[in-house]
């Protein structure tokens, strides 16, 4: 059975009328007219068929049944504020649930961790690596960041970061023979994230023929890929977000300055309901700090980027 409860706007003129004895200090508390508060706490008083004060001499006087009254009101009251209270402390604390890519998660999340949980100790990171289809609804997810060009219809989607594809290698491979222009590639080893098709096409476009591609190891993941151009092992071809870290750090270069727009980019994806809840919102806002700060220093390395014109690929989606 559903039980009676009473206006809240009556409980809450009661309340302050009965703290202040005055329904005018009442009404300045409660932002309305002391006229509004006399008829809320007398509607309320109908309401429960008990007189909840008197007026002598121009006082007002709770009663006996209102003093008991009051005693389970602010209890209520006071329960509602803490459960209120607990509930927005889980939203800017707590455990926070994110989902990425095991190439993402490897290459360019985990190494920085540590600065967000120094800066927000209150939020409990937990780091999902996969490559499957999330489905917020069934899963104790709050938040993935995908590959893929952005379509994720009903959710909240902002790009990370803006990707482009282009040669790396170890300095000491640059060292230990030349390789100034593209046509030089002839002449190393090429390493492969599944197959050889990417190899195949930037050669095309860079109008580089006399490449053996089929030389080299080919890996099922990016991440492997990237690893072996830093171990000196050949010629890689990289996403920007992926070999950020590399670069930054020396342990990569960029032969030369060449660069196409990627079709894909990393995204941060979660459901629309939940984008503004305070501890999505300040992950959000240092993923994307940390992606602006590795593009200024990408910037302002020797030998930017260039992308040549018309080389923006149009693809249907494909999030991984």
């Amino acid at each position: 059975m559903r039980q009676r409860l009473p206006s809240l706007n009556g409980l809450k003129a009661f309340e302050a009328t009965a703290r202040h004895e005055s329904f005018t200090k009442a009404a300045h508390e409660l932002c309305v007219t002391q006229g509004a508060v006399s008829q809320q706490v007398k509607g309320l008083e109908t309401e429960l068929g008990v007189r909840l004060f008197r007026r002598e001499r121009q006082r007002l006087i709770i009663t006996d049944a209102g003093r008991s009254y009051l005693e389970v009101v602010r209890d209520a009251f006071d329960r509602l504020g803490m459960g209120t209270e607990r509930l927005l402390q889980r939203q800017k604390s707590g455990a926070l649930t994110i989902t990425t890519s095991p190439n993402f998660a490897a290459k360019w999340l985990v190494h920085r961790l540590g600065r967000f949980s120094e800066a927000h100790p209150e939020i409990d990171l937990r780091v999902s690596a996969s490559v499957q289809h999330i489905d917020f609804a069934r899963e104790d997810i709050d938040l993935a960041i995908r590959h893929g060009d952005g379509e994720w219809p009903g959710m909240h989607v902002t790009r990370l970061c803006t990707e482009q594809l282009f040669p790396v290698c170890s300095p000491k491979l640059l060292s230990a023979g030349a390789l100034r222009s593209p046509g030089d590639i002839r002449r190393h080893t090429l390493l492969h994230t599944n197959g050889t098709s990417e190899w195949e096409n930037w050669l095309r476009r860079v109008e580089v023929d006399g490449v053996d591609v089929k030389r080299g190891v080919v890996f099922n993941q990016a991440g492997m890929t990237i690893d072996a151009a830093v171990d000196g092992q050949g010629i890689a071809l990289a996403r920007t977000a992926l070999a950020s870290s590399d670069l930054i750090a020396g342990r990569l270069i960029r032969p030369f300055a060449l660069a196409f727009d990627a079709p894909y980019a990393f995204w941060i994806v979660c459901p629309k309901s939940a984008a503004e809840l305070p501890k999505i919102a300040t992950f959000r806002s240092w993923l994307l700090e940390e992606g602006a700060d590795d593009a200024q220093r990408l910037a302002r390395m020797d030998g930017p980027a260039r992308t040549r014109p018309g080389s923006r690929q149009q693809t249907k989606s494909k999030a991984r």
